[in-house]
């Protein structure tokens, strides 16, 4: 497993990084069991990730919970947490800044740890990003004065949107929805550098169109079905073009994570795994890297012909 610097005075992590929106109770999105996820946690830390993004409304804090039962047992100074807040552990979505302090004290128990490494807004309304208008950075800066976090941010998926925070606050961490589909984050890249800043690239699979298990004759139920045909189609046409690009290369699988990981702004990458088999894949397949002439091309493919389209989520 490869390294990358996330906080300026932290360790570095694991460029694959462990995403755990599945491991609590069923709550809107396909859940393991108990044994399940202790079984993927352990797998995860035996083949070298430190870094485990979870949050508040997964499994409506059951994700916490038991990543906090496997993570009262080890040295603390050896995992890497970042949770979130905002979409908060009953279900309920509100970014108020008065429920910050809470929802961070609930994650740290649940979690069994006396601090979070960083701590994000989950997905907020762009107008939460202005520092110079929201109350929520002084709370955050009190919370880090205390030594709760270390570190803050926001999960948001535009370059408007990452200027904005990047400019107006002290953050230090983005979670990005960045991928060989969606490349609006890449323009602010050069801005988070600068900024000392870092990223955590999530959904790098678009969802699994990137694994290769859809084509224009899938049927989506769920959360999925807000795809309408047309968009299937598009996807599916632009997924065979990436076939075509990254033909060279390992596997698709392969190309998507090292897509995301071959940005020196981005510290680990965060696909979903919703079992024990499907980890192994990922830890595989993010040991084969993307060569630059098609890391360009990539760029060039999206450039050209996937940003006009803007493809629905």
């Amino acid at each position: 497993m490869n390294y990358r610097k996330y906080l300026s005075d932290g360790i570095k992590i694991s460029q694959l990084g462990f995403g755990a929106w599945q491991l609590g109770i069923e709550s809107g999105w396909k859940a393991v069991s108990a044994s399940e996820a202790e079984t993927m946690i352990h797998t995860a830390l035996d083949q070298g990730i430190n870094f485990f993004d979870t949050a508040p409304n997964y499994g409506l804090g059951t994700s916490e919970e038991r990543l906090g039962k496997v993570f009262k047992t080890l040295d603390r100074s050896t995992i890497v947490i970042n949770s979130k807040f905002g979409r908060l552990d009953n279900g309920e979505v509100d970014f108020h800044h008065k429920h910050i302090k809470g929802s961070v004290e609930r994650s740290l128990k649940r979690l069994q740890v006396d601090y979070l490494d960083s701590v994000i807004i989950h997905s907020p309304p762009i107008e939460y990003l202005d520092g110079n208008q929201n109350d929520h950075y002084e709370i955050l800066e009190r919370l880090q004065e205390e030594g709760k976090i270390l570190a803050y941010g926001a999960s948001i998926d535009f370059y408007d949107e990452i200027k904005l925070l990047l400019e107006t606050t002290n953050a230090k961490v983005i979670q990005s929805f960045f991928n060989i589909l969606h490349q609006d984050s890449r323009r602010a890249f050069d801005l988070v550098n600068q900024k000392n800043a870092t990223v955590i690239a999530k959904i790098p699979f678009d969802s699994g169109w990137l694994t290769g298990k859809y084509d224009r004759t899938s049927q989506f139920t769920g959360v999925r079905a807000r795809w309408s045909r047309k968009a299937i189609e598009q996807r599916s046409q632009l997924v065979d073009q990436v076939k075509e690009i990254v033909k060279g290369e390992h596997s698709l699988i392969s190309a998507a994570l090292s897509f995301c990981t071959s940005y020196d702004a981005v510290s680990t990458v965060i696909p979903g795994a919703i079992s024990n088999d499907q980890l192994l894949g990922n830890i595989d397949a993010i040991h084969y890297a993307i060569s630059e002439e098609t890391r360009q091309a990539l760029e060039l493919f999206y450039d050209d012909q996937v940003r006009p389209l803007k493809l629905p989520w």
